[in-house]
């Protein structure tokens, strides 16, 4: 992907989320050489990878196929392994109409995923074989805002504003917004995304990035390189 298209997704997800009374923290709008003046202080957002996520998924077809993250808060992967303090994470997404974030599914995390306003959320579902590879023949059973439901292999759930499903680690799923754009809430376990992810065909988790033009603010995946 290129900056300057990723500078202009950023300036298009403020508004959106601003559309619907959201805030994103102040750090959100902090410029590269902010964080680097910053660099003692903010150890926790950086081994937290909290911030801006715009992936493509290494496939060069945004539209058609990414996700615009926001990662608002992530615990310590050391805390979830005792069973103790800041076990949680919580994100903002942005699916836009018809853009498919493709099928995977997590090894440890498990995640309420909450359409918090715009279009309908549409998720396709299977259920894992022994190996926990997919199995388009299994189906299962996920909450829907606390209530049990039976899903069939690759049944589509609908979900509207304010309406919520909850996946666990096995759960296979893709989604997309359906007829328009969507703003989703993701309340989860600690999340790592550098090792957390499964996807059932051979892609990767984040973007190349074309610097043709400067940031305006870093992606959690510059953290490595840009404030090293």
């Amino acid at each position: 992907m290129k900056r300057s298209t990723i500078n202009e997704i950023m300036g298009q997800a403020d508004a959106f989320i601003r559309s619907f009374g959201f805030a994103l923290p102040p750090f959100a709008y902090w410029t590269p050489d902010e964080m680097r003046s910053r660099r003692g202080q903010i150890d926790r957002i950086i081994e937290g990878r909290l911030g801006w996520d715009i992936t493509d998924y290494g496939e060069e077809r945004f539209d058609e196929m990414g996700l615009f993250l926001f990662t608002l808060r992530n615990g310590r992967q050391a805390d979830l392994k005792r069973g103790g303090g800041m076990c949680y994470a919580e994100k903002l997404l942005i699916s836009r109409k018809d853009q498919l974030s493709p099928m995977h599914r997590h090894y440890l995390k498990a995640e309420d995923i909450i359409n918090r306003g715009g279009a309908a959320m549409a998720i396709k579902l299977y259920g894992s074989a022994p190996d926990g590879s997919l199995d388009e023949s299994a189906g299962g059973t996920v909450l829907c805002d606390g209530i049990a439901r039976e899903f069939a292999p690759g049944e589509v759930l609908l979900f509207q504003p304010g309406e919520s499903i909850t996946l666990m680690p096995g759960d296979w799923h893709a989604f997309w917004g359906e007829g328009g754009d969507v703003l989703i809430g993701e309340v989860s376990t600690v999340n790592d995304d550098e090792t957390d992810n499964w996807f059932s065909a051979p892609i990767g988790r984040f973007a190349e990035i074309e610097e043709d033009v400067a940031p305006d603010h870093l992606l959690v995946s510059d953290y490595g390189r840009w404030l090293a």
